[in-house]
């Protein structure tokens, strides 16, 4: 049997129900799992409109009823229907406590067992926290509902021409969605042995035996010795002298710029960066339309689109398919495995 995916609708006045509508019809998707929405139907019809396809969104109550094809949707109701007043590419309450609803009630599905993975649309974390939800985003949410400790964002590239990986590139990160004067206190020797052994975990399934895992320094150049800082010396270093102890491929702390370049001519299977930015940027850079978002230390199978909400270009036709298509095929993957 082909994996049962949820796919939330994110922000439903940003690009995710369009996006949603424009990969549903690809045939692939189909040969890949079995698809379903969470979100609000009235809003997923709108994106039908737009994209003038013909297909029709049925309302089901539970996964078991959901017979997808490449021309019907079937979408489980979820949240309020005032989010139809919400003007497209705007910050609203309305559309964040929406958004906040559709991603929870797919996790409740998937701990339940109901759906084999789940694949995230974008949030407005702006929106989540207008509507007063007191979590960052979608990995804080899944840690909290699924009861985890030790957790992990990780961006995934899978393998193509231009990434010489037999199983791709993972960038997974140690301090995520915090302001960058934080990273330098949230930054410790266990946080980093921690992402290491998860990256290790992961690209491990995915490549059949131990991966090559890069670590990336904080301070440009490595620190210089010190000139620059000590957090190699004295947190990065004795992390990665643990993972080598431990029997894991590990080389570092390099410098981001040179690793990067070794990570991409496939010399590594997996990156593990001190801050957000400095594993995004590095990725988006080598597939930013193939990137996929996926959580890991979660009992589930979470994937997501790399890329956020695009307000500027929302319900104008305008935004790419490629990251959910990509979300939706490493999920069935994930969840096949």
């Amino acid at each position: 049997m082909k994996p049962r995916i949820a796919i939330t609708m994110g922000d439903p006045a940003g690009i995710g129900p369009e996006i949603i509508v424009g990969a549903w019809n690809e045939t692939v998707v189909h040969d890949w799992c079995r698809p379903l929405v969470v979100g609000n139907p009235k809003i997923l019809r709108r994106a039908v409109s737009l994209w003038q396809m013909n297909l029709e969104v049925i309302e089901i109550d539970d996964p078991k009823q959901a017979k997808p094809r490449p021309d019907v949707i079937p979408c489980i109701p979820c949240g309020s229907d005032n989010v139809l007043d919400v003007k497209p590419g705007t910050i609203d309450a309305r559309t964040g406590l929406a958004a906040y609803q559709y991603a929870a009630r797919a996790i409740e599905l998937a701990i339940d067992g109901s759906v084999d993975a789940i694949t995230t649309a974008p949030i407005s974390k702006k929106a989540w926290a207008l509507a007063d939800i007191d979590l960052p985003g979608h990995t804080e949410l899944l840690a909290r509902m699924c009861d985890v400790d030790d957790f992990a964002m990780m961006l995934y590239l899978g393998p193509d021409d231009g990434m010489c990986g037999e199983a791709g590139l993972a960038v997974v990160h140690v301090t995520l969605h915090t302001a960058l004067r934080n990273v330098f206190d949230m930054l410790t020797q266990e946080a980093i042995l921690a992402k290491i052994r998860s990256a290790d975990h992961f690209m491990r399934r995915l490549k059949g035996d131990r991966p090559r895992i890069g670590i990336c320094s904080l301070n440009p150049h490595r620190g210089e010795s010190g000139m620059f800082g000590t957090e190699e010396q004295m947190i990065i270093e004795p992390a990665v002298k643990q993972a080598i102890a431990e029997g894991l491929d590990v080389t570092g702390p390099m410098p981001t710029d040179t690793l990067m370049v070794h990570a991409r001519d496939g010399e590594f299977d997996a990156v593990v960066a001190m801050f957000h930015d400095q594993g995004h940027i590095a990725l988006k850079l080598l597939g930013m339309h193939r990137a996929v978002n996926i959580t890991l230390g979660l009992p589930i199978v979470r994937t997501s689109v790399a890329h956020g909400t695009a307000f500027d270009i929302a319900w104008k036709r305008q935004a790419e398919t490629g990251s959910l298509l990509e979300a939706i095929r490493v999920a069935a993957q994930l969840a096949s495995a």
